[in-house]
């Protein structure tokens, strides 16, 4: 669904695989290694099940990773954010979990995903129209992002705009765009965007400005967007960020709900943590696990970021638990 992941310090939006530290393997290897922490303990051994679950982050692991439109500040004007805004406040996450679903599971067009949300949840109603003009709407070279443009799209249309959306690409080609005014419009994410602008101006170990709070995280991202000439409309409540799955049937039969229940029941010899190949190296992976929550697997499956491997893994109850994204339309499958 996606070509990014979130896995650095604050959420650094790297979009590829390519240049992360690897450490336990390459890219997509299946290998299976014993963490550099030694758990003890039984474990959990893994629990075959078609039903994923996300356990809930209660410690807040996790910075806000928010649904947000970034505008270029030349043409936010307040009849524009304003329909942008009415995106951001139709949104959730189970909401975005099923459009997801539409595309990537149903097959469905991300334009057409886009128009039937939009007319069941009367998105366009109320709309005011602004001063109109040719508006770019860009997209990143993932589905997502896509249907996200094309929900822009409806409201800026509704909004009197002559409106094009444009998949540009990942977010090192389309943020200059942005920028340059080349395209006015982009979804964007509020903890992964606040960290690229904050890295592009003050280099790669810049002290990160994100946050497990919103509220944080917004004003951080509004602060360094105005340094680049952005401006943000109105975060949704829905989130794209990364989280971590146990089939349906292994919650139930450990009683699990939360990542401090994983902790505290699972951690042990048994238990298989799966995800990408970088995930023991990172804060907000298996490291973040181990330090927030004292989470201990007994072994580290190294497959990919949210992607079918990890998930297969978990459905075939060869790992008990593994890193997903909290929108992914397999969440809302059984």
């Amino acid at each position: 669904m996606r070509a990014r992941t979130r896995l650095a310090v604050g959420a650094v939006g790297a979009l590829t695989m390519a240049g992360l530290l690897t450490g336990c393997g390459d890219a997509g290897s299946s290998g299976t290694d014993a963490p550099e922490q030694g758990a003890s303990g039984a474990g959990c051994a893994p629990v075959a099940g078609e039903q994923l679950v996300v356990l809930d982050d209660d410690k807040k692991l996790q910075n806000t990773d928010n649904i947000i439109p970034a505008v270029n500040a030349k043409v936010a004007n307040p009849q524009l954010l304003a329909a942008l805004d009415k995106v951001s406040a139709a949104l959730d996450t189970p909401k975005l979990i099923a459009l997801n679903k539409a595309v990537d599971v149903d097959r469905k067009t991300p334009k057409s995903a886009a128009e039937e949300f939009a007319a069941s949840t009367g998105l366009t109603t109320g709309i005011a129209k602004g001063p109109g003009g040719p508006i770019v709407v860009g997209a990143g070279n993932f589905s997502e992002s896509q249907t996200l443009a094309e929900l822009y799209s409806i409201a800026l249309t509704a909004a009197g705009y002559q409106v094009k959306v444009q998949q540009i690409g990942n977010r090192e080609l389309y943020e200059p765009s942005l920028e340059k005014g080349e395209i006015q419009v982009v979804p964007e994410y509020a903890a992964t965007m606040a960290e690229f602008l904050n890295t592009k101006a003050n280099g790669k170990d810049a002290t990160p400005v994100s946050s497990p709070e919103l509220g944080k995280t917004v004003s951080a991202l509004k602060s360094e967007g105005d340094k680049a000439g952005l401006t943000f409309g109105t975060p949704s409540a829905a989130q794209d960020q990364n989280a971590f799955a146990v089939t349906k049937a292994f919650a139930d039969k450990y009683a699990l709900k939360t990542l401090s229940d994983l902790a505290a029941k699972c951690s042990g010899k048994e238990t298989v943590l799966a995800g990408p190949p970088e995930c023991p190296q990172r804060p907000k992976c298996q490291a973040g696990l181990v330090e927030v929550y004292d989470f201990k697997a007994g072994s580290f499956s190294s497959l990919d970021a949210g992607g079918p491997q990890t998930k297969n893994a978990l459905k075939t109850g060869t790992a008990s638990v593994g890193l997903v994204f909290s929108s992914d339309g397999a969440l809302a499958t059984g």
